[in-house]
């Protein structure tokens, strides 16, 4: 499929399934004047309900209608890049009955693994995805090695986080179906390693997984699930049950409001930052929790739903310090929010001048970022000259620059 934009890829969709306009319209409960539109490149973007809902009637996942790019290496190593990734998340040795030639390697020094495990982990949370792209299919195999040969509970959840960041970067490179297979041999690991933990944090995993597969109630039906069976008591937990019973109610929240519950998502969130009150700032399992973290996903629904509130969310980014924010790529995340906000609320300069700042920051991270190309295509719709920062931002992050 040679498509561009979305409405090229609707169209060529639609025509493979042989349907008419009408049809598709009728099928995702949209208005035929949206699809033609979007088909004609009169409107070149639409709001992520209105496309989930597209792809639903498509019978195709949402990154394909949205064109989800993914994570491009200039130099491709032996035992790295995305599809040395692929195949050591879908693990053919680990099928019953199976064993392959990597089986057989020597495993790695179990300190020297785990460290290398934590440095991985770095690397994805500052958005160095090139590097991490090369080094983390080995760090799986040899993950299993060194767990065939020191199958003890510490081994078994570094091997869960390990799983855990495969997860993350696959969904981040644009192939949530791997990343779903990273997250069932995370909670496999994470039962290995008697943890129910690192279980929670496979959950939220999984849950961010689903959204991003356009499945949001199933993503907050297993994170609220997995929250009620974890929640802490109050007078004995530890600041990682909060932690992670905090990370579970803010996976739940997103989707919640995705789903046009703003106010269920709210309540989520509400328990959130009391815990994360009670916890503090923690870091664990290869992530982090605190206040600013739950506040930063306060911006973040009140720009999501049909009925978005992005005065509201920049009320609410007033109340975030950027600077306590302990990962670089959740920085990244939220200050796309906030150029999101700005774009709506008739700030073009400002929402443009933020995103250029991000790009500079996280070149790699940004091209992944749905969002961030979203706002851009709305700013390209308004904003007609031929030579400006916003077409060259628009370049780089993919988004079809013939208007």
């Amino acid at each position: 499929m040679n498509a561009t934009t979305i409405g090229d890829r609707i169209r060529s969709l639609r025509e493979f399934r042989d349907h008419t306009q009408e049809e598709l319209a009728e099928q995702a409960g949209v208005s035929v004047d949206t699809i033609r539109k979007l088909e004609q490149n009169r409107r070149l973007t639409a709001r992520i309900n209105t496309l989930r809902v597209i792809a639903r009637a498509l019978d195709v996942q949402l990154e394909r209608l949205l064109g989800q790019p993914t994570v491009m290496t200039r130099v491709v190593s032996d035992d790295g890049g995305l599809i040395a990734l692929r195949d050591a998340i879908q693990d053919i040795g680990s099928l019953p009955g199976l064993r392959t030639a990597d089986d057989l390697e020597d495993p790695p020094d179990e300190t020297t693994w785990v460290t290398s495990v934590d440095e991985a982990v770095k690397a994805y949370w500052t958005g160095n995805y090139s590097d991490l792209s090369h080094t983390l299919p080995l760090l799986l195999r040899d993950g299993r090695a060194v767990a065939r040969e020191t199958p003890t509970e510490g081994v078994w959840r570094q091997l869960a986080l390990a799983y855990q960041l495969a997860a993350s970067f696959a969904t981040q490179a644009g192939h949530p179906d791997w990343a779903f297979a990273a997250v069932e041999k995370q909670l496999a690991a994470a039962r290995k390693a008697s943890d129910p933990l690192m279980e929670g944090m496979g959950v939220s995993t999984l849950s961010w997984v689903l959204l991003r597969q356009g499945r949001w109630e199933q993503a907050q039906a297993v994170a609220e699930q997995k929250a009620d069976s974890l929640e802490p008591s109050i007078r004995r937990a530890t600041p990682e049950q909060y932690a992670v019973y905090g990370n579970l109610l803010i996976a739940a929240a997103t989707p919640a409001a995705r789903s046009g519950n703003r106010e269920g998502a709210l309540e989520l969130l509400n328990l959130a930052e009391s815990a994360a009150t009670r916890s503090g700032p923690v870091s664990m399992y290869g992530s982090a929790f605190s206040v600013t973290d739950v506040r930063t996903q306060k911006v973040n629904i009140a720009l999501a739903g049909q009925d978005n509130k992005p005065a509201e969310a920049l009320r609410l980014s007033a109340g975030v310090d950027v600077e306590a924010i302990t990962r670089p790529i959740h920085s990244a995340a939220h200050r796309v929010d906030v150029s999101q906000a700005r774009y709506q609320t008739g700030d073009s300069d400002g929402a443009l001048r933020t995103l250029l700042e991000v790009e500079a920051e996280q070149p790699e991270w940004i091209r992944l970022q749905t969002l961030a190309a979203a706002t851009v295509r709305e700013m390209l719709e308004a904003e007609r000259r031929k030579n400006s920062p916003l077409r060259s931002l628009a370049a780089r992050l993919g988004v079809d620059p013939t208007l």
